[in-house]
C-alpha cells in the first residue's frame, strides 16, 4: 500500500433540510505532508466531533483502487483525490485483506486500523443524491479509519509497513458487512466483541445479538 494523495479541507457551508451547516467532506489534495495527531489530522476540518475525529477516527483512508468504480457511476462529477472525504488516498488498500487491529508504520506515524467509514448524509450532499449512501453500503469498500499510536508526518509516496498483524482474523470488509446485515453472523460478532481495536461502545452494542 502506498499514499498517493494527502487531503485536508476548510469548513464548507451547505444547506440541509432548510438549515445551513458546515462540513469537512470537501477535501482537496495538498502538497505538504500531513501531521497525524492523536485525535485529528493537523490543519483539517472536523465539523461534528460526535461522528468524526477522536481516538478511533483520527484519520480516514480510502482506496484509489475504488475510484474507477465510482467515476463510472458518477461521470459528471469533478473528480480529484479526496472525493470521499479521505485524508489519505491509498493505492492498494483492500478492505477484504486488512484486519482490524493491524498496526502500520506510514512515514513517521504509527497507526492502527480501527473501523470502516459509515456514510452519512453529507456524502449525499457532495454527490448530489442521497442514493449514494445505499450504493456505498452495498458496494462494501468503505475505506477505514485509523488510530494514531505515534504522532508523525505522512507524505505522498510513503509506503505502509506492517509492524504487527492483528491476532483477530476480522477484516474491515467483514465488520462493515456485519454492521449493515439484517441477519448477524454470531461468529463474526464474537470476533468483533473481543477485538479491542474497535471502540468499546460499538462492541457493547453488538453483544445484544449474542444469545
Amino acid at each position: 500500500m502506498k499514499v498517493i494523495s494527502t487531503n485536508i479541507s476548510k469548513p464548507t457551508k451547505v444547506e440541509w433540510n432548510g438549515e445551513e451547516i458546515y462540513t469537512g467532506i470537501y477535501k482537496k489534495p495538498v502538497s505538504e505532508p500531513l501531521l497525524l495527531e492523536n485525535e485529528i489530522v493537523a490543519g483539517d476540518t472536523i465539523s461534528d466531533r460526535k461522528v468524526h475525529g477522536g481516538i478511533f477516527k483520527a484519520c480516514y483512508l480510502f482506496s484509489s483502487d475504488q475510484y474507477p468504480y465510482w467515476k463510472e457511476k458518477y461521470p459528471n462529477m469533478d473528480w480529484e483525490w479526496g472525493m470521499f472525504g479521505e485524508n489519505l488516498t491509498v493505492e492498494g488498500l483492500d478492505e477484504t485483506q486488512i484486519r482490524i487491529g493491524n498496526i502500520y508504520r506510514i512515514g513517521t506515524a504509527l497507526v492502527q486500523v480501527t473501523q470502516p467509514r459509515e456514510p452519512c448524509f453529507k456524502l449525499g450532499i457532495k454527490f448530489g443524491t442521497q442514493d449514494i449512501l445505499r450504493q456505498f453500503i452495498e458496494h462494501g469498500f468503505p475505506g477505514t479509519y485509523v488510530r494514531i499510536l505515534e504522532v508523525g508526518k505522512v507524505k505522498v509516496g510513503d509506503k505502509f509497513e506492517l509492524v504487527e498483524e492483528s491476532s483477530s482474523p476480522l477484516t474491515t470488509h467483514q465488520f462493515y458487512e456485519l454492521l449493515f446485515s439484517r441477519k448477524k453472523d454470531v461468529e463474526v460478532i464474537k470476533e468483533a466483541v473481543s477485538n479491542e481495536a474497535l471502540p468499546l461502545r460499538k462492541r457493547e452494542r453488538l453483544k445484544r445479538f449474542i444469545k
